[in-house]
């Protein structure tokens, strides 16, 4: 599924994603309501066999197609306003993936769509880093105010570096809790690949590791919080997407692992989930030639989603496609065919594609075409109306808008995150003894060098206001990711005069970037700084492995994300008020083994706010 990017950074767009057709059939016939004639079943086989028996074919697909929309404003005359709306009234869609928004516009456009639906919607989301990894309100310009909204976790990457799958297991739970109060029911998460390849542009930090009984301890734990906290968990994405360097919203990975390395490796933690009840799995838009020889995705592999997924490792839970508008898919068939042959295949659910209306006629075309019957139609709406059932929805669809304030933001929730944060932060390098920060007097010259994109509105904001509790003359410079020739010989001359020069990037995994390698130009910034004598430390708020571009630098900390909580936490540990813990989840080779980590404890506050040696 595709990640937000610098995702605090977006301003609110649109719902142009929802801009479909109609079907080619034409508009469709107004029918009976199904809800209100299932009404007084009192068991999940009563109410989903008589919704099913009042359902047309066209409906059970259309239960099994799950359209994508904003939280933004839209106006209810607003043609965005009046597609979407038409997918849930007329067209019957079963389901929702939401984006970005703001918590409260979130839960009121997903009750208007839930009112006006006659079964209820199962509304879900990729909530990998917490609510806030979709449901924030972004930055209002131009004065770059943060608009708040639900708590942002760092990734799972993060909680690899703990180790404590107690935080895991709490992390879950305050993401259901908060998700669930504004409408969200299902949440894309937990990933349960292993990032064994550093030069993985996708999954990177979303992973918790590299070590597969780690990533499935860990993984388990989250899901555990996720279904204690009354949302289904989705574990992501079979059979396993760490292993790659191609970026599967752009282009098909090939992964040319062994079945038996598979075994060992990848499937380990899909494994632990499926036995520990996980309730749905998301698929990979990539190819396995050991598990299926033909070159198809595991999306569209019947060997995978059924011969493995479903016959060998007896998953009987919701099987969802990753986004059905990435090139991993579309490349080689072209929507129609794709959504007939991920059917085929064995998905209950078709995640985002382009056109709806389509989507569905495609589907229904599959049946005609006798590539696939109706009973396997039948099968996937079934599932997906018992997840309705069990969660109540038949009951209860609406969110509590009113209500929501005291879940969403909860300041427990927030201290978890800022426990997660401090704990996770790893020093990986400290060759001349520089860290902890706060030995020094407040009076030091230190320099703050932030590289982000510009679209980063939030870089090194937090990081730079933390930093500059202790020293409070700290100057802060920012160059931009995007320009191909920054002055870096300015920057240069103001190290020149420094006691501690600070780099911070910020470049990350994200859905639209094919390499994760830092410019040149950056870097023989960094390895001027070092030669010169300026003693670099280099922070990784983005990409962990930079390390390996860098590793002349005689400092090297992770905080593993550029959220606001990471920053501060990252902050906090340079320069003493906090412990430094954290152990690579990862190896970085050839400078970094899994479990490397260099412990620093906390100074005193005497000792900080003195200066004292």
């Amino acid at each position: 599924m595709r990640g937000p990017g610098s995702w605090w950074a977006l301003l609110l767009v649109a719902c142009a994603a929802c801009a479909t057709v109609k079907p080619a059939s034409g508009p469709l016939a107004p029918r009976e309501s199904i809800a209100g004639t299932c009404a007084s079943q009192t068991t999940s086989d009563g109410w989903v066999n008589c919704a099913l028996s009042h359902m047309t074919l066209r409906d059970k697909v259309a239960q099994m197609v799950w359209p994508q929309l904003y939280g933004d404003y839209v106006a209810a005359d607003a043609p965005a306003w009046r597609r979407l709306s038409g997918l849930v009234r007329d067209d019957h869609v079963g389901g929702l993936i939401m984006s970005v928004g703001s918590p409260l516009e979130i839960a009121a456009k997903l009750n208007a769509l839930q009112s006006m639906s006659d079964l209820p919607l199962l509304v879900s989301a990729d909530l990998e880093a917490g609510a806030g990894f979709r449901a924030r309100g972004g930055y209002f310009l131009p004065n770059a105010i943060d608009l708040g909204g639900a708590v942002v976790f760092p990734p799972e990457m993060a909680l690899g570096a703990t180790g404590d799958t107690t935080l895991a297991r709490e992390q879950g739970r305050a993401t259901a809790a908060e998700g669930r109060a504004i409408g969200i029911t299902i949440d894309f998460s937990p990933v349960l690949d292993v990032n064994n390849n550093p030069a993985n542009p996708v999954i990177n930090v979303r992973s918790f590791g590299e070590r597969p009984e780690s990533v499935a301890a860990m993984g388990v734990a989250y899901l555990h919080g996720i279904e204690a906290g009354g949302m289904i968990s989705t574990g992501k994405h079979f059979p396993g997407h760490g292993d790659t360097g191609v970026n599967s919203h752009l282009a098909l990975p090939v992964v040319n692992a062994s079945r038996a390395r598979l075994d060992t490796v990848e499937l380990v933690p899909f494994r632990a989930a499926i036995d520990a009840g996980v309730g749905g799995i998301m698929t990979f838009h990539g190819a396995m030639p050991s598990l299926d020889s033909s070159g198809v995705p595991g999306t569209l592999s019947p060997l995978v989603l059924t011969g493995l997924l479903r016959d060998q490792l007896h998953f009987n839970g919701l099987i969802v496609t990753d986004a059905m508008d990435m090139r991993g898919v579309l490349d080689l068939f072209g929507a129609p065919e794709a959504m007939q042959r991920a059917v085929a295949a064995g998905a209950d659910v078709l995640l985002m594609p382009a056109d709806v209306p389509h989507a569905i006629d495609a589907v229904v075309q599959g049946v005609e075409q006798k590539r696939y019957d109706e009973a396997r139609i039948t099968e996937s709406a079934r599932r997906i109306l018992a997840l309705k059932w069990r969660l109540g929805l038949e009951r209860r669809r609406l969110a509590d808008v009113d209500s929501a304030r005291a879940v969403v933001g909860d300041s427990a929730h927030l201290a978890l995150a800022a426990e997660i944060a401090e704990r996770a932060v790893t020093l990986v390098k400290d060759s001349l003894n520089q860290v902890p920060l706060g030995r020094l007097s407040r009076a030091a010259r230190v320099l703050s060098v932030t590289y982000a994109h510009r679209t980063d509105l939030g870089a090194g904001v937090t990081f730079d206001a933390e930093l500059r509790r202790t020293f409070p003359s700290l100057r802060s410079e920012f160059v931009s990711a995007d320009e191909s020739a920054p002055d870096y010989w300015r920057i240069l001359a103001l190290a020149d005069s420094a006691d501690v020069v600070i780099v911070s990037s910020y470049l990350a995994a994200g859905s639209t970037v094919s390499d994760l390698s830092a410019p040149q130009g950056f870097l023989e910034f960094v390895s001027t700084l070092a030669q010169r004598g300026a003693h670099p430390i280099v922070v990784a708020l983005g990409n962990p492995y930079m390390l390996q571009q860098v590793s002349e630098v005689p400092a090297y900390l992770i905080a593993w994300s550029g959220a606001p909580v990471s920053q501060r936490a990252a902050a906090r540990a340079l320069v003493g008020v906090a412990p430094i813990g954290g152990h690579l989840p990862i190896s970085i080779p050839p400078v970094a083994t899994v479990g490397d980590g260099l412990v620093r404890a906390a100074l005193t506050a005497a000792t900080v706010s003195s200066g004292a040696p």
